[in-house]
């Protein structure tokens, strides 16, 4: 995780999955219910553009601390500049540079969250930050993770992922897939800018991305005493996972 994929497309990111956000937002706030009087810091991981820490603070009011991870510096400028401007955030989201594996966590932990961007770990690299992880999670605590597609190694044929405009100009986003591997794809991405039709320049970005389905993910977090659920629409893959033992309670308050 030391390369940055995101140095040259930063700037076309957060308004691009602003639309996503519509959907995943309420999902996150389904996720985190019954977390309300757990102890314990949410620790955002990837936090990206912070559209995810802004939906935290809101499905869970109050002063809980929330500590935002991310790794590349054209990201956490926005993350940065998207707490700043807003006093509720700025209160409690602490913005650190560092990415799931390096950074210190707390001891006592609320929530994990990883929304788009588990795929950026490798088995090995996943393995070990559950084995950071579990052992720091509250009771009542949960991991929250949303599965991108593909979830096996597949061919992904090019696709308008989001088309917008801002000003005067458009912006396009392309995005197309192929299996590099037994357990990942390379994404292949390409950010347009037009004015009236005609375009006036392209950005393009290649980056690799480790697939993992539902039944893997169960298998994981399962070797660390964890249970996964799914959570909210079932197109949008996201998973809650608790302690064991504790499924089964929290299930029912969801």
């Amino acid at each position: 995780m030391m390369n940055d994929p995101y140095a040259r497309s930063a700037e076309f990111i957060d308004i691009m999955i602003a639309e996503a956000w519509d959907a995943f937002g309420p999902a996150l706030a389904d996720a985190l219910k019954g977390t309300e009087a757990v102890p314990g810091t949410i620790v955002d991981l990837g936090a990206g553009s912070g559209r995810g820490v802004r939906a935290m603070c809101a499905a869970l009011p109050g002063d809980s601390p929330i500590l935002a991870v991310e790794p590349s510096p054209a990201l956490r400028a926005v993350l940065l500049a998207r707490v700043h401007e807003d006093a509720r955030l700025r209160r409690r989201v602490t913005v650190a540079p560092g990415d799931a594996l390096s950074i210190p966590l707390p001891e006592r932990v609320r929530a994990v969250t990883a929304m788009n961007m588990i795929g950026h770990l490798s088995p090995d690299e996943r393995y070990e930050l559950w084995a950071r992880v579990a052992p720091r999670l509250a009771p009542g605590g949960r991991v929250i993770i949303n599965l991108a597609p593909p979830t096996t190694p597949a061919h992904v044929p090019p696709a308008l992922m989001a088309n917008l405009t801002v000003g005067d100009l458009t912006y396009e986003g392309w995005a197309s897939a192929e299996p590099s591997g037994d357990h990942r794809v390379t994404w292949h991405m390409t950010y347009r800018t037009l004015r009236q039709g005609q375009p006036l320049s392209e950005v393009t970005v290649d980056y690799v991305w480790w697939v993992l389905d539902e039944i893997e993910l169960a298998r994981e977090l399962a070797e660390h005493g964890l249970t996964p659920y799914p959570v909210g629409r079932p197109e949008l893959n996201l998973y809650a996972a608790s302690l064991v033992g504790e499924d089964a309670k929290i299930q029912g308050l969801i």
